[in-house]
This record gives C-alpha cells, sequence and structure tokens, in this order.
C-alpha cells in the first residue's frame, strides 16, 4: 500500500451561469484590466487516499468526485493522482 495525493479541479459545466465568476470578470476590469473576456470560478481539492495502486487510487477518486466532491447536473471534475514519494 501506498500514498496517492488526488490534485481534483471542480468546475460548472459551460452552459451553467457562473455569477462569481462574472464578478470577477467585473472586478478586474474596473481595475483596469481590459483584456479580460471571461473567468469562470471552480474548486480545487487535494485529497491524500492509500491505495493498493495508482489506478486503485483513482477508482477511489472518481467515485469520490462523483457521490460527493461534485454535483454532476451543473459540475464537471479533473483530478490527476501522484504517489506521495514522487509528489515530493
Amino acid at each position: 500500500m501506498a500514498d496517492y495525493i488526488a490534485r481534483i479541479n471542480v468546475m460548472l459545466k459551460p452552459l451553467v451561469n457562473d455569477p462569481q465568476g462574472l464578478a470577477v470578470r467585473d472586478g478586474l476590469q474596473t481595475l483596469g484590466f481590459a483584456g479580460v473576456r471571461g473567468v469562470r470560478v471552480g474548486k480545487r481539492i487535494e485529497v491524500t487516499v492509500e491505495a493498493d495502486s495508482a489506478a486503485a487510487a483513482e477508482t477511489a477518486v472518481r467515485s469520490m468526485c462523483e457521490q460527493l466532491l461534485s454535483n454532476p447536473v451543473i459540475e464537471q471534475f479533473a483530478f490527476e493522482v501522484t504517489e506521495v514519494s514522487a509528489a515530493r
């Protein structure tokens, strides 16, 4: 068994309205960043999981994302899994 770090990014699906992203975009434009055309705000989650292999860790992380860490109706997720010793 080894420890793996999963770095998970959860974002709203492209067709879902992102009011926080719009507010950030407007704020950046107000500050003079006129070239900013769009902002999407999401969340990054890091989970350390013990597993027999990277494949087993990926299976567990995918299940976590599908069951709790994302809302499949409005969000999409992507992740990468790295063995802890390799991540340092």
